[in-house]
């Protein structure tokens, strides 16, 4: 589905399947909304929205700088473009960073939130010079060896030689992201906001889905966040990576399904 919005938002697309509750897959980075392909089929009973963010799939990049609160304003013109005053929404990486920003901003609208591979705080010192050197890479051409490079990353190590193809095919789907939406991706999360005294304030249930071989949201750094919240139901995922939606779906549909039924329960 496509609509026109903003000035700031020219053209947003994003996809509407079933009826019910309504939950929303925000996708992380460097991806669309087209990393959920695997879960949205199964969250049977729920309406399932995933949007393409600004710059990828059918939606319109924004003109200047990107922020994070910027993601979480466009999440909620969709929601009030589809009327929808209540929702929970499922942020992988990236996409975490925007439920939290979009929890501290409209959190009347929320009926839960899952982080999945995702945290509340912000890039530490070290992390965002690491940012800064791959937006030096891609402004100076590196974009294809950056992401040749990173991607696999994502997936744990058997995941990766047991489904070659499936690695290939996100690395070719990232390829096709343009720089300057890769740049300001990465420039949101450098400059993002720490949301995590947040999470004590939070005053609807928390869920957290944890690859025990994620390598870029280590166990024991997202563990930590893990019982800040009033309400926390915490996932762990043996042999899985920062891509559970790829490297274990039906698990992830089985707990999303399950976090939902609480949250629309209570």
């Amino acid at each position: 589905m496509f609509y026109t919005s903003t000035d700031v938002f020219p053209k947003i697309a994003y996809r509407k399947y079933g009826e019910g509750p309504v939950v929303v897959l925000l996708h992380g980075f460097p991806a669309d909304g087209n990393l959920w392909e695997n879960i949205w089929p199964g969250l049977q009973g729920f309406t399932v929205i995933v949007p393409d963010f600004p710059g990828t799939g059918g939606s319109d990049g924004v003109k200047g700088e990107l922020t994070i609160e910027m993601l979480a304003d466009f999440v909620y013109d969709i929601l009030q473009h589809e009327n929808i005053v209540e929702a929970v929404i499922a942020g992988h990486s990236m996409g975490g960073y925007t439920a939290a920003a979009f929890a501290v901003k409209y959190p009347t609208i929320l009926k839960g939130m899952a982080m999945v591979h995702s945290t509340a705080g912000a890039d530490d010192d070290e992390k965002k010079e690491q940012r800064k050197k791959v937006i030096g890479i891609i402004r100076n051409g590196g974009k294809e060896a950056f992401i040749r490079q990173m991607v696999p990353g994502l997936f744990s190590a058997s995941f990766q030689l047991k489904y070659s193809s499936d690695v290939a095919l996100q690395i070719s789907r990232s390829l096709e992201l343009p720089d300057e939406v890769l740049i300001n991706f990465y420039t949101a999360m450098m400059n993002r906001c720490d949301h995590t005294n947040v999470l004590k304030d939070m005053r609807f249930p928390v869920q957290w889905v944890i690859g025990k071989e994620d390598a870029i949201l280590p166990l024991g750094k997202a563990l930590k966040q893990s019982s800040l919240a009033d309400i926390n139901f915490v996932n762990l995922y043996k042999n899985c990576g920062h891509m559970s939606m790829m490297e274990q779906p039906g698990q992830l549909v089985r707990d999303l399904t399950h976090f939902l039924e609480y949250c629309y329960r209570k």
